[in-house]
């Protein structure tokens, strides 16, 4: 995944963050503190959010030409602020700056699509179901694949752990705190991912923890996860500690198969009555 040069948008959280759920305690040391805000900073962020919001929401569509003067007039930023955002969009892959051309926007092929940031950008535009639809369908071909992996390769305090997370997610849901419901959730996905051995599963933790974010945030969970799901994680984390990778897979394929099931109003077009 492209390094982006900015923090988590406000909102999204590093998979990194979480990795202390079902052990009684959040571990936050492994990240390093972040800097303390400078004005420069907020500035950056914000026009960051915004171009790229208005590139991936179609607003500015492929071919539209951009300038430092023009970014500079628009938000009353520093040329080095306007500099620093179109390089960071160009490691995206959102725009390409030319000489005697200028900060071109870039087709959508060319958009590093597992960046997070891109990602929560689409989710907050007028793509959201189409990416929704992207996002459950990659993590329909992946996640059962790694739960089946980590039931063989994980170690004893990685599958000890599986089982812990689930029976927070069970409490949680059942409690209906739908906030720390999310933080467990993200750590037990992202732990199977990470524990599945493949490094290239490993390295989608941040998609699957921004696309579970954003299904929370943008109002697209129950208030009181589905019961079904609960048994699910449950017996996808009883048979990654019990080194039974068929059932892992099985249990995964089902628990994803019903977020689909879920997702599905949002997908197919509403037929008309009458």
């Amino acid at each position: 995944m492209a390094e982006t040069g900015e923090g988590p948008r406000p909102g999204y959280s590093s998979a990194v963050e979480l990795r202390g759920v079902g052990q009684g305690k959040r571990e936050h040391a492994a990240a390093p503190p972040p800097p303390p805000a400078t004005d420069a900073a907020v500035l950056h962020s914000s026009v960051l959010d915004t171009i790229g919001e208005e590139i991936t929401g179609d607003a500015l569509p492929e071919g539209h030409v951009l300038t430092l003067e023009q970014i500079r007039e628009r938000f009353g930023v520093s040329r080095t602020v306007a500099r620093e955002t179109m390089r960071i969009l160009e490691s995206m892959g959102l725009v390409r700056s030319r000489r005697r051309v200028g900060i071109t926007v870039q087709p959508r092929a060319s958009w590093n699509v597992y960046d997070p940031r891109v990602i929560w950008w689409r989710l907050s535009g007028p793509g959201r179901n189409a990416q929704l639809r992207s996002l459950t369908e990659l993590r329909i071909a992946v996640e059962p694949l790694a739960a089946g992996a980590a039931a063989r390769s994980a170690s004893a305090a990685e599958r000890e752990r599986a089982v812990g997370i689930a029976a927070t997610l069970r409490a949680l849901g059942e409690a209906g705190d739908l906030d720390r419901f999310l933080e467990a959730d993200i750590a037990f996905h992202t732990l199977l991912l990470q524990a599945s051995g493949n490094e290239m599963f490993g390295a989608l933790a941040d998609v699957v923890a921004v696309v579970l974010q954003g299904r929370t945030q943008l109002g697209l969970m129950p208030h009181h996860p589905e019961p079904a799901a609960l048994d699910l994680h449950e017996a996808v984390a009883d048979a990654v500690a019990g080194g039974r990778p068929r059932d892992a897979e099985t249990g995964m394929r089902e628990l994803l198969a019903e977020v689909r099931h879920a997702m599905l109003p949002l997908w197919e077009p509403r037929t008309r009555k009458g």
